[in-house]
């Protein structure tokens, strides 16, 4: 049986732990689902860079840019080389671990940001991966003796996980 009598449309009352009654506000945060434009964003940080201007937004999407760069840069990079031929092979996949899981928060980062819906976050975290990509990733700035030591020619690279 409906009670409500022709309020459908009303918020529910909320019952506080007290024994009060009320609508009670706090910190009510919008969160978007569609892409939207402008400079009033939070971007992975409760505030940030929310109202403080067009400045933070600008700071925040080259933080976004960068963090899509090093992504690419650490999934194309052979850091692991640098170690030598002399170190163990668990020193090797110690290291190696260690610049998976980087890579991996740092992916992560950039996923969170553009979970914000910010049409610009998005088109920075974007930009980051294909200029990454095409300083790291492909054949074009390779040496020759690079290009024949590389054993993963496929392009663009397999995504498996």
């Amino acid at each position: 049986m409906n009670h409500e009598h022709g309020m459908e449309g009303m918020a529910p009352t909320i019952h506080s732990t007290n024994g009060t009654s009320g609508m009670h506000y706090h910190n009510m945060m919008m969160m978007h689902m569609t892409f939207f434009w402008g400079n009033i964003a939070e971007i992975l940080f409760s505030g940030w860079p929310g109202w403080q201007g067009a400045y933070m937004y600008a700071l925040a999407l080259i933080f976004i840019f960068v963090l899509a760069f090093l992504v690419e840069w650490l999934s194309h990079s052979r850091l692991i080389k640098l170690l030598g031929e002399g170190s163990s092979n668990v020193l090797a996949g110690v290291v190696q671990t260690l610049l998976h899981a980087i890579r991996v928060g740092l992916a992560y980062l950039v996923m969170l940001a553009v979970m914000s819906f910010n049409g610009g976050v998005f088109l920075m975290a974007v930009a980051g991966h294909a200029l990454g990509f095409l300083l790291f990733g492909i054949r074009v700035f390779k040496k020759s003796t690079e290009m024949m030591l590389d054993d993963n020619t496929s392009d663009p690279p397999s995504m498996a996980c």
